[in-house]
């Protein structure tokens, strides 16, 4: 074992030598993406496509169970469209990027290529909205977008990304934000019951909220680094885009009123998520929901007399309960596809072999703890269906078990600091509620407000910057 685990850390930098090397390590050894010729740019391998189709198809048919309908609109904007709201065109205006030539000629209207699609489809939603009967919209799209960013890291941030889209259309303000909140309800329970990650959901400031909207919601996770990573978001845009966009309804009192809108979205960002979340120094470790292979069969001793045959009786009771299951064939020794497997982040490995055969039995062993345990042949599939399950559970508890440990209160700024100096994570504090105090607080530490969580605790009444009387209590961190 020893020597496996050798071998295994030559390849492999550690998290605590160097965190960002350990994820660029990962990511590339274990065949997710590749670096491709357009900078910040991914190419998205079959593996981690894998993950991505699985986190979509999840997500998914939890938008169609709540009502929503998929479409797709246009990659490209006009510039007038763009511009008509100033306070979002002027949030997107560094990361956008312009299509000026078709062909030869040259555009008489410069094409935004969309950094996010509320112009374009409050454009159509201004001719499809005309009574309350109308109401509500609730539109999705799957699709790309590009913003033009100056450090690219696979999957946390890069210039083009793959994301899904929320964009609905409601009578009033009740009707908007209970949508909002619904839909970031949606996101906290995927990340926990998906991809075994619990979040922080609140409130963002109005310096973080999204250019345009009336209020954003967010859910935030924590990083094996300390780093906060902001999973999703939900905005209730209130009237403003449908003021600029003249999506007016006729109610049933017969008056022209202006509809309320909402949008809401994630991405490929949170596979750079799961990854820093459950990964260790052996590599991914792989929330079995979105984990493209679930189990693999190794066969031990492959070149005696039945093992293969077993081996692959094995693997096709499990493909047959629709467990995503792989079989390895390949010469290399047993100790080599351990490591490969486990660098790889498959939730179960299960291993046969001659005396294994003799005993109507497998060892079967999680990803998640390490541990091996003999089981019977027997009902196999419906026992590494409950495996699944518990190591599920397992990397939940212990990514909860990280957070809260991480998770520090500061009651004033010495508290703050010496937090944030001793141990990267989340901190807690109260906090006045100005700008000009949130932008010190990061000036001073590099620390930014991730969210103003829904279960406001009570640290005290003072700001723990400026000591003025707190409004919020607030969830501070360093974040990608």
């Amino acid at each position: 074992m020893a020597k496996e685990k050798k071998e295994f850390v030559e390849h492999i930098t550690t998290q605590a030598e160097d965190f960002p090397r350990w994820y660029t390590d990962v990511i590339m050894k274990t065949d997710l993406v590749d670096y491709s010729d357009v900078k910040g740019c991914m190419v998205i391998k079959p593996y981690g496509y894998g993950i991505w189709e699985l986190i979509q198809k999840e997500m998914d048919g939890r938008f169609k169970a709540t009502g929503h309908k998929n479409a797709y609109f246009p990659m490209f904007i006009p510039e007038s469209l763009l511009k008509k709201e100033a306070e979002h065109v002027e949030g997107f205006a560094p990361e956008v990027a312009w299509v000026t030539h078709g062909g030869h000629e040259e555009l008489q209207e410069r094409l935004c290529v969309r950094p996010t699609s509320e112009t374009i489809i409050c454009s159509m939603y201004s001719k499809w909205v005309q009574s309350y009967r109308d109401l509500p919209v609730l539109y999705n799209q799957w699709c790309n977008v590009v913003r033009w960013e100056k450090a690219t890291r696979p999957f946390l941030r890069t210039t083009e990304f793959l994301w899904q889209e929320g964009h609905t259309v409601h009578a009033d303000e009740q009707g908007a934000e209970e949508e909002t909140l619904k839909m970031l309800g949606v996101y906290e329970e995927f990340a926990k019951n998906v991809l075994a990650i619990p979040v922080v959901a609140g409130r963002k400031s109005e310096k973080e909220k999204f250019a345009g909207a009336l209020k954003t919601y967010s859910i935030e996770a924590l990083m094996k680094d300390g780093k906060a990573l902001q999973m999703g978001t939900s905005h209730n845009l209130g009237t403003h885009f449908a003021k600029v966009f003249d999506i007016q309804y006729l109610d049933r009192d017969g008056q022209l009123k202006y509809a309320w809108q909402t949008s809401w979205g994630t991405s490929t960002r949170m596979i750079g998520g799961l990854i820093m979340v459950h990964g260790d120094d052996r590599g991914l470790k792989l929330p079995p929901r979105v984990a493209p292979i679930q189990a693999v069969v190794i066969p031990i001793a492959a070149h005696k007399e039945g093992v293969l045959t077993k081996a692959r009786e094995v693997l096709q009771s499990l493909l047959a309960v629709g467990i995503r299951a792989e079989i390895d064939e390949r010469e290399q020794s047993p100790g080599w596809k351990f490591n490969e497997w486990e660098m790889k982040g498959v939730p179960v490995r299960i291993e046969i072999g001659p005396k294994d055969i003799e005993n109507g039995s497998a060892i079967i062993v999680r990803r998640d703890t390490l541990i091996k345990e003999q089981v019977s042949l027997e009902n196999l599939p419906a026992t590494i269906q409950k495996v699944l399950d518990a190591v599920h559970d397992g990397m939940y508890a212990a990514a909860l078990e990280y957070r809260n440990a991480h998770t520090f209160d500061a009651l004033d700024f010495a508290g703050f600091e010496r937090s944030l100096n001793e141990g990267t994570g989340f901190i807690r504090g109260m906090w006045c509620g100005e700008r000009v105090c949130e932008d010190a607080i990061k000036e001073k530490t590099g620390a930014t407000t991730r969210n103003m969580p829904f279960d406001q605790a009570n640290l005290g009444d003072t700001c723990v910057h400026c000591g003025k009387p707190a409004k919020y209590m607030v969830y501070f961190a360093k974040a990608y």
